[in-house]
């Protein structure tokens, strides 16, 4: 727990330094995709390009807000219960920066668990190579969105949006951070049967907790016993873990745990944004195994 917190007091500087800084200086466009000014930069982009994975690795890749803070928490109670490993107190971003980062990550033990919001194509080809296994986590797009509105409003780190009406237009373009949603479900889709692949969806964490847990565990060779695996879900809760989250996240478990609510997206799209982003889904996502598992008809239609 001390480890956790000490990472996030990392985020807390980010937070205190964001203060002072004018909007349009909180982003930066790498390989056109938008990204916050203070948690990545250039040099971290260019050195991650030839970062060395390893096979033991465990990679969780997640598009923003679609439940990786929560994943990661459920991923590292795993550790401690089946590896008596700690969370490693290194930012969890591949793609974040910090201080001596990438050296502190070459001397840590294996099993390294990380984690990266980026899209397929530009995760590391050693991963690939060393066919490292990637928990890959997905939600469904309207909760995600708003989720990410609300994610912009209260993190002062990312520019501010005056209204839902205004953030919805730049989410559809992919003028957001870490670019366009339906940009990584399209690559992800293609690359969802490949063995160093377990989709879980948030969702499903939501209906069966117990089960999405029991199904990460057997695809990273976790040996948990059946007490182990309840304690986790009864502690991994999305409500246990907002609650606990000044102690595990300091301030910035205010920012991180908002609602965690299947449907919330109702109280914001209009009948009009509605119909965009089914449009839009179907032009994706309809027809394919990542469409089917987010259940669009269930949780996204009036």
């Amino acid at each position: 727990m001390e480890t956790e917190l000490k990472k996030f007091e990392e985020f807390k500087k980010i937070i205190d330094a964001a203060k002072n800084i004018p909007k349009e200086d909180l982003y930066f466009t790498y390989n056109g995709v938008i990204y916050p000014t203070l948690t990545c930069d250039v040099d971290t982009f260019k050195t991650i390009e030839t970062f060395e994975a390893r096979e033991e690795d465990l990679m969780l890749v997640a598009y923003p807000k679609c439940g990786s803070n929560w994943t990661t928490a459920l991923v590292n109670s795993l550790l401690r219960a089946a590896c008596n490993k700690e969370p490693s107190a290194i930012i969890p971003l591949l793609e974040f920066k910090a201080p001596n980062k990438f050296e502190k990550l070459k001397v840590e033990p294996s099993p390294r668990f990380l984690g990266t919001h980026l899209k397929y194509d530009n995760i590391p080809q050693s991963f690939f190579d060393k066919k490292v296994k990637m928990l890959v986590v997905f939600r469904n797009p309207k909760d995600t969105a708003v989720s990410l509105f609300h994610f912009y409003n209260s993190n002062p780190a990312l520019p501010t949006y005056n209204s839902w009406d205004e953030f919805f237009p730049d989410f559809m373009a992919g003028k957001v951070v870490w670019g366009s949603y339906f940009d990584q479900a399209v690559a992800w889709n293609k690359h969802l049967d490949d063995d160093t692949i377990l989709l879980t969806i948030f969702e499903d964490m939501k209906e069966d907790l117990e089960g999405s847990i029991k199904k990460i565990a057997e695809f990273y060779g976790f040996s948990i016993t059946e007490e182990q695996l309840k304690q986790i879900a009864e502690q991994g809760t999305f409500k246990s873990m907002k609650e606990n989250s000044g102690k595990t996240h300091g301030e910035f478990g205010k920012i991180v745990f908002r609602k965690g609510e299947v449907g919330d997206w109702k109280n914001y799209f209009s009948q009009a944004q509605s119909q965009e982003m089914d449009a839009k889904f179907d032009e994706c996502l309809a027809g394919t195994k990542l469409g089917e598992k987010l259940k669009y008809n269930v949780h996204c239609k009036w």
